[in-house]
């Protein structure tokens, strides 16, 4: 949030209900989606989503906290445990449908996307001798691994959430996956959740750059991220085939996952920033 921004932009954005519908009725793709106050009308409304890919998640959270995805369906026994987690970090949940694609973080800054990223959900590479948490002890040494959001990237935990995602890849924390095969241990994106960060701003199709503007124009908003699932990036978005799906906008964008890349090239949206708030200090272009 800065000053070019609103107050009631980043209420808009915390509560992911209200950034659908006003995305939607701009015309928009957006997943559509069942809103519970109450774990047992979520559990009775099971039948509904069995048989296909869901999202089951906290309706105001960030930093991707209680999320659950699930590509091919949830058994019921599976899916009363996301909705268990997803209340304990909200008072309501979202259970939405699963998008099939690959998802991109749009940094909007202005009427500018200046950076796109890739974000690759928390995994491991098996070496065929170490098991699965030997092999997160391990990358969890690079220096760019922290704590508490102050790092390019977080730790990759062991949890519940983690262990129900090997679960539905048929291994355990002990087992020893063959060489060269990857193992999530998420399958949302964030980055604040052990993800991986992919700076793909010069290979992204200019259509959904745009696209991303006008989403953070219709919230109201100068400075945001913004979530958009995307089968084919090299196929332009068009009103007949939108080609995507946005998930979700968020008014505290994390900048230094852009800044400090796991992979491709830097992009220094603190000065972005400085320009778009002090025009009249003339900055360098970086």
């Amino acid at each position: 949030m800065t000053a070019k921004d609103s107050y009631i932009g980043p209420l808009i954005m915390e509560n992911k209900v209200v950034t659908k519908k006003i995305l939607a009725e701009n015309g928009f793709a957006v997943p559509d989606s069942g809103e519970y106050h109450s774990a047992a009308a979520a559990l009775r409304d099971y039948s509904i989503f069995a048989g296909k890919g869901i999202v089951v998640k906290p309706k105001t959270t960030n930093y991707g906290l209680g999320i659950s995805i699930f590509k091919d369906g949830a058994t019921f026994e599976n899916y009363e445990k996301a909705v268990r987690i997803a209340f304990e970090e909200d008072e309501d949940i979202l259970v939405e449908d699963f998008l099939s694609g690959t998802e991109y973080r749009f940094f909007v800054i202005g009427n500018e996307t200046k950076a796109v990223l890739l974000r690759v959900p928390a995994n491991v590479v098996g070496d065929g001798r170490h098991t699965i948490r030997q092999l997160v002890e391990e990358k969890n040494k690079d220096s760019l691994r922290g704590k508490n959001h102050r790092s390019p990237l977080e730790l990759i935990a062991t949890g519940e959430l983690e262990k129900l995602t090997i679960q539905g890849q048929g291994y355990t924390f002990d087992s020893i996956p063959p060489e060269g095969t990857m193992v999530r241990l998420r399958d949302n994106s964030n980055i604040s959740t052990g993800g991986d960060s992919i700076d793909f701003t010069d290979q992204m199709d200019d259509s959904y750059k745009q696209l991303a503007v006008q989403m953070a124009a219709a919230l109201g908003v100068a400075v945001c991220g913004v979530d958009i699932i995307i089968p084919d990036h090299s196929v332009p978005a068009t009103k007949v085939e939108p080609n995507y799906g946005v998930i979700e906008a968020n008014f505290n964008p994390a900048m230094l996952i852009h800044i400090y890349p796991y992979q491709g090239k830097s992009r220094r949206l603190t000065m972005e920033i400085l320009r778009l708030l002090f025009p009249e200090m003339q900055l360098e272009q970086v």
